[in-house]
């Protein structure tokens, strides 16, 4: 044996617990990248990690102040954590709602269950691509099955919720945005031990503990996050995609009148030239958009100084008609 040992030691070899967590430490950004640029195309690199081993005392004080804290449920009802600090949150959420990550601070505001909805599922793809990464090994199998379950606005709550017992605790330092935008932090907190191998079932926390939950049936948060979460997302959606399309910038025409000429008499024409406009009339103006499509009538006049548009209606009210094409 104690040969083996002196072989061991001369090949550089690790013990199982050393080598799990070198495995750990390697993955973990690997499945953070990926579940950031494959999940919602948001350019996610780690700069720092801290991995090791810890009480339910030192996880409750490594979330960041303001953190979104997304409850993970595994085998056996098991409990974990992941916290998104503002940044990444924000990151996370202008990625989904504008297409890119800008440099604002982020605000100073409780994590809502909008929010939630929208890092539910990347918070499931980095749980999966997680567990992928350290592969099938026995060493594993602490990190394998964990899926989002629901939120807390309050940290207060989650030292009644998850057990008092190990866990593999890890902080990355992450830079969002390509080139880096923002920089913050993300927590990934799990049993150190699976559940099955575990007999003490975890305390329940009141049904108040969980944010917006009013049962404490273990099994009715994750159906109702579910429901929740696809509400949620799919409201959020609604506006964000509404705030985009009305920040948008919109080109209107004021048309007087068209005249149709002879391509002869267009490239004859010269500054200072003179076109007739038989049909223009300073009451009968139409604004068009983008195709010509007409939007509105109005009248041509002055406001404070400047050329204005008074926005009219035909008679019978009825909206402006698309104008005729042969026309333009």
């Amino acid at each position: 044996m104690a040969a083996h040992a002196v072989l061991r030691r001369k090949a550089g070899a690790v013990p199982g617990t050393a080598r799990a967590a070198h495995e750990a430490e390697r993955a973990l950004p690997v499945a953070l990248a990926r579940a950031a640029q494959d999940g919602i195309g948001l350019a996610l690199a780690v700069s720092r990690l801290e991995a090791r081993r810890g009480t339910l005392a030192e996880l409750l004080d490594l979330p960041p102040p303001g953190a979104l804290l997304a409850i993970v449920e595994g085998p056996g009802e098991s409990l974990g954590l992941v916290a998104l600090a503002p940044a990444v949150l924000a990151a996370v959420i202008e990625r989904q709602a504008i297409g890119r990550v800008t440099a604002a601070a982020p605000p100073a505001r409780r994590p809502t269950r909008t929010d939630a909805a929208m890092t539910a599922p990347l918070v499931d793809r980095l749980l999966v691509e997680f567990a992928a990464g350290l592969g099938p090994s026995p060493d594993a199998a602490w990190a394998g099955g964990y899926r989002y379950a629901s939120f807390l606005d309050d940290p207060r709550p989650l030292g009644l919720l998850l057990e008092d017992g190990a866990y593999r605790l890890f902080v990355a330092e992450v830079g969002l945005g390509s080139p880096v935008q923002k920089r913050g932090e993300v927590v990934l907190a799990l049993p150190a031990v699976p559940r099955a191998a575990t007999a003490p079932r975890r305390r329940e926390a009141p049904a108040a503990a969980v944010a917006g939950e009013e049962a404490a049936d273990p099994a009715a948060p994750r159906d109702r996050a579910t429901e929740a979460a696809a509400a949620a997302a799919a409201t959020a959606w609604a506006r964000a995609l509404e705030t985009v399309v009305l920040g948008a910038p919109a080109v209107l025409d004021a048309v007087l009148d068209r005249v149709s000429l002879p391509i002869a008499a267009v490239l004859g024409l010269r500054p200072g030239a003179l076109l007739a406009l038989p049909s223009a009339a300073v009451d009968r103006l139409v604004l068009e958009g983008p195709g010509a499509r007409r939007l509105a009538e109005g009248r041509l006049g002055q406001a404070r100084g400047l050329r204005a548009i008074r926005i009219t209606l035909p008679e019978d009210g009825a909206p402006p008609h698309r104008p005729d094409p042969a026309r333009g």
